[in-house]
């Protein structure tokens, strides 16, 4: 992630999505479809109903989330567990549809915006604490895609961020003003 500085807590949060996206997102793109929908085990969730969890939610807290509660009524959370829709291009439209509804609702505020009202579940939220509340709630789900992604590939992974034992001559290369993403 390439880290710009800014004094903004919106523009920061709005890189932090796009980065947890992205990391998500290269991930997904490294593992077949087959890959896509399996589980580990009855009590786990593949990364295809992660991802239809993830796009539900994204939808749903987003669109018109100045003016309506997060949890829209015609959600079903429960069902977001089961059943991904197949094939994979229908699956990343969803997910692409929710990050979009993310990016249209938060890119036109401004940082005086941060301290409106709106409401997650019936309990008042102010707009930063909405922020606060996805970005853990995407950075933990995104996680684990990629965890995921990652078992699936094994020796055929190809790394997000730093190699393994690539610390020391990322670190020279920041040193040296060569480094413009990790």
């Amino acid at each position: 992630m390439a880290l710009q500085f800014t004094t903004s807590y919106l523009q920061d949060s709005l890189s932090l999505f796009r980065y947890y996206k992205s990391l998500a997102g290269r991930a997904m793109a490294q593992i077949s479809d087959e890959q896509l929908y399996a589980v580990l085990d009855p009590e786990s969730n593949s990364i295809a109903v992660i991802a239809k969890h993830m796009a539900g939610n994204l939808r749903s807290r987003w669109t018109n989330f100045l003016t309506e509660d997060g949890e829209k009524p015609d959600r079903d959370r429960d069902s977001e567990f089961a059943g991904p829709p197949q094939p994979r291009e229908k699956l990343m439209q969803m997910w692409e549809e929710g990050w979009q509804a993310l990016f249209a609702a938060l890119e036109p505020l401004s940082d005086d915006d941060l301290s409106r009202r709106i409401m997650i579940r019936g309990e008042a939220h102010s707009v930063m604490q909405a922020i606060n509340r996805q970005l853990g709630h995407y950075a933990y789900h995104c996680g684990q895609i990629v965890l995921l992604a990652k078992h699936c590939q094994q020796e055929k992974w190809q790394t997000l961020s730093v190699p393994r034992g690539q610390s020391a001559r990322f670190n020279r290369k920041v040193a040296a003003g060569e480094a413009s993403q990790r």
